[in-house]
């Protein structure tokens, strides 16, 4: 009798349709070979124009105290996005994932294929050596990145990485920041909430020729007509993926003399807007 056959992955185009139809996997466990597709009743993003940066998350990004990078480390993100988290003992939550093994080697595929991105926090340790300590994963394409998890080893480390990820978006001509769900965190960072029906019509919009207007984030595109995918919508203008915007961040901040920390670049940008 043969083994019972592991699951495969699921297919990349499958994936995009998905994404492209305001559709996302989940797993009930990190070792359950399942999936099942969520669509939101509601809807949490990010506005690009209104995000909310605390004084001290300010400070710490002037500060240059994180390295971070994009694209890095993609799978070490998702392992640690995936890894069980510390849960208070009064709490419900079992601390598991939703990510499972599929799932992760699912998004593994979409990231060599250039559509899943990573951004990834370092700290430079006494031996020299830099350790992961933050970080986020999602998915890019048009005018729209979906953010899919994120993790902190270190205060304001996943902060910090949500920082640069907004930055390069707006410098990228994205227009949609998906969140998926609602938490307090992404509230006080000026998440908002609304229905999926609204957030279809977004979506519709960012994939259009023209992307979104700003309604969709509080920010339009810009003259550039640059997006954060590989992919393009039928007639739209050419796309910059998410690592080009990021390296453009960091040409951005050297043109201005403050290559040694480009933190005081993201946080005076997102200052003026918060």
């Amino acid at each position: 009798m043969h083994a019972p056959r592991s699951p495969t992955t699921i297919e990349p185009e499958l994936l995009m349709l998905a994404y492209r139809s305001g559709i996302f996997p989940m797993a009930d466990s990190r070792d359950d070979p399942e999936i099942f597709w969520i669509e939101p009743r509601l809807r949490a993003t990010l506005p690009l124009d209104g995000f909310h940066m605390s004084h001290s998350l300010a400070r710490t990004l002037r500060r240059g105290r994180f390295t971070v990078t994009c694209n890095a480390a993609f799978s070490q993100v998702m392992d640690a996005c995936a890894a069980p988290r510390r849960v208070r003992p009064d709490s419900d939550d079992e601390g598991g994932s939703w990510i499972s093994h599929r799932i992760q080697s699912s998004y593994e595929s979409l990231h060599a294929l250039g559509h899943a991105h990573s951004i990834e926090v370092w700290l430079e340790c006494d031996s020299g050596e830099r350790e992961l300590v933050g970080g986020l994963y999602g998915v890019g394409f048009d005018r729209v990145f979906c953010g899919e998890s994120m993790f902190s080893r270190e205060t304001d480390s996943s902060k910090v990485a949500l920082c640069w990820l907004v930055a390069a978006l707006r410098r990228a001509g994205a227009t949609l920041l998906d969140c998926q769900f609602m938490t307090p965190h992404l509230a006080s960072l000026g998440a908002v909430e609304m229905p999926q029906k609204r957030y279809l019509a977004l979506l519709q919009q960012a994939q259009s020729s023209t992307g979104a207007s700003g309604d969709a984030t509080g920010a339009g595109a810009t003259a550039d007509g640059v997006a954060v995918g590989e992919d393009t919508a039928a007639g739209a203008e050419a796309v910059l993926a998410l690592p080009a915007a990021f390296a453009a961040l960091l040409e951005d901040a050297s043109a201005v003399g403050k290559a040694s920390s480009p933190g005081k670049v993201i946080a005076q940008a997102l200052t003026q807007t918060s």
